[in-house]
């Protein structure tokens, strides 16, 4: 079996083409596809939504992406996991691709190939302004997906980190397999498709013209974290981060 599972904080507006993209991917694997939205801190339709599309919908109120998504994985039941955040979309091939890969015996796991829903120059300069930190760290992001088992033996996402623990877990996957002779994989032939709504909400440069946002957010600092991801209004941020600590 395979264990979709999704975080979701008042995603009303996306969790519908998420849930249906999984649903697409499902229907060409021979494997039977589960899918956990994890509901957090929800003052919205989320739960309604995704309950009236049949998948298995669990709560956590806990401020940590790391936790919550932990938590959605003790309560799945497959073989394989997959992580895939409530506004990004999968392709139909996905699925396909990852069981193709975990079933070769070369790879451990790894990522995918991100598609933003939309570009535009601030768009492709804040980009281009992430893209050197993750090319140092050689992992990619977007959706993660390995074998159970694996995922276990490294002990998840990592629930000490307040952000940026993406990157953390698929390096700590890939050092797993480098150890066992296994490569750590981006998947190229599917993809998602991720919303904007950062963008959408602060403005296209708005993380060009505020640099110290995006430091302070991989500084994995808490509180710089819960206004980005739960407060996230530009004024409340741009005071915050305007004096160092």
């Amino acid at each position: 079996m395979i264990s979709v599972i999704t975080p979701a904080h008042n995603e009303e507006l996306f969790i519908k083409k998420c849930i249906f993209s999984v649903k697409a991917a499902a229907k060409v694997v021979p494997e039977e596809v589960e899918h956990i939205v994890v509901l957090n801190r929800c003052s919205d339709r989320t739960g309604e939504i995704a309950d009236q599309f049949g998948v298995k919908v669990i709560t956590d109120d806990s401020r940590n992406l790391s936790h919550i998504r932990n938590n959605g994985a003790k309560e799945s039941k497959g073989d394989i996991l997959v992580t895939i955040d409530a506004d990004s979309q999968m392709t139909s091939t996905m699925l396909v691709e990852v069981l193709r890969k975990l079933d070769s015996g070369k790879y451990i796991g790894g990522g995918v190939k991100i598609v933003p829903e939309r570009i535009s120059p601030g768009i492709l300069c804040s980009l281009l302004v992430v893209a050197p930190f993750v090319l140092w760290h050689g992992v990619s992001a977007g959706m993660f997906w390995c074998l159970r088992k694996d995922y276990e033996a490294i002990g998840g996402f990592d629930e000490k980190l307040a952000c940026v623990e993406d990157i953390d877990f698929g390096k700590r996957l890939k050092r797993y397999g480098k150890d066992r002779g296994k490569r750590y994989y981006t998947i190229r032939k599917a993809r998602i498709i991720t919303s904007c709504r950062k963008f959408d909400q602060f403005g296209d440069w708005y993380f060009i013209k505020n640099p110290m946002v995006v430091y302070r957010v991989f500084k994995r600092d808490q509180k710089q974290a819960d206004r980005f991801y739960y407060d996230a209004r530009p004024e409340i941020i741009e005071q915050d981060t305007s004096v160092d600590d």
